[in-house]
């Protein structure tokens, strides 16, 4: 099978129009992109699906580029369109930054973080600052009284993580389209409870990570969860698996074993749940180096 002819094409935009978007494909075939100073590629991962990769200032033409151009793994893609619309979405966030007009400052403050190597000031007041291992922003005590009690820090402080969010609900004026969008998302998977009280709403199933997990620990309270796994050097073609009732975890709580078949063992969003129909205890030598000569 001949592999497609790399080629590229810019984006119509208005001439100058900050940033440029041109796509192309590498001479592996690869799809790619570039707006501005970063790439994007359509890696191939395993069963057929791809992934959005991120490269920083390839400086060779697009059907040089290689795949070790790019790292991280920011997302499954579905197909093409899937990967136009990120990129599209990227350079939509680059515009609206460069006109938010954010400045880079100096600073060496001290944070919860360590000592501030440098920071992001967006307005007066809200300034995000850079550590050698983390960061976050600092409020002005009269920009943080803004800031709603149920998420209100008392210090002012809001980590990189997560924090930041609260920041962006806040003052969502100095945040791009795109920022703001996964703010909702953060406030949502990770506080719902303030979310529902701030906005006079119900989040459904599927709508909060932190609400569907509590569902989940509630609904399988008894139920035997994994929380370790190993491909079964006893038994070719099963996973022996330890879990616990509910998945909890510490002193005095009462472990098993189990088989499960290495085609069944897909771990969910909150772990596997073990179907005692199916799934047989194990009580014959163990894989873990830690249950070996250990009864069942």
């Amino acid at each position: 099978m001949s592999m497609p002819a790399p080629s590229t094409g810019m984006i119509a935009e208005p001439a100058g129009a900050f940033p440029q978007i041109e796509f192309g494909r590498t001479a592996e075939g690869i799809l790619v992109a570039c707006v501005a100073d970063t790439s994007f590629a359509m890696l191939p991962a395993r069963d057929g699906r791809h992934y959005l990769a991120t490269g920083w200032r390839i400086g060779r033409p697009m059907a040089e580029w290689k795949r070790s151009d790019f790292y991280g793994h920011a997302g499954e893609l579905a197909d093409e369109a899937a990967f136009r619309c990120k990129v599209a979405e990227n350079a939509e966030h680059q515009r609206e930054k460069r006109a938010l007009g954010r400045r880079e400052i100096g600073s060496t403050a001290n944070t919860p973080w360590g000592r501030s190597q440098g920071a992001t000031l967006y307005a007066e007041g809200v300034v995000c600052h850079s550590t050698a291992g983390h960061g976050g922003f600092h409020l002005s005590a009269e920009r943080n009284r803004k800031v709603h009690s149920v998420l209100r820090s008392r210090g002012g402080w809001y980590e990189e993580d997560a924090g930041w969010a609260i920041v962006a609900l806040t003052f969502p004026h100095l945040f791009t389209s795109y920022e703001r969008r996964c703010a909702e998302r953060t406030i949502k998977d990770s506080w719902p409870d303030a979310w529902e009280a701030i906005f006079g709403t119900i989040l459904q199933p599927g709508e909060s990570l932190e609400k569907d997990r509590r569902a989940f620990e509630q609904r399988h309270a008894d139920d035997w969860i994994v929380v370790s796994a190993i491909t079964s050097d006893q038994q070719p073609g099963f996973v022996e698996v330890v879990a616990t009732p509910g998945g909890r975890r510490g002193a005095g709580t009462e472990e098993r074993r189990f088989l499960v078949p290495s085609g069944e063992y897909q771990v969910g969003r909150f772990g596997f749940v073990v179907d005692e129909a199916r799934h047989p205890v194990h009580s014959g030598p163990s894989s873990f180096i830690g249950w070996q000569g250990r009864a069942r």
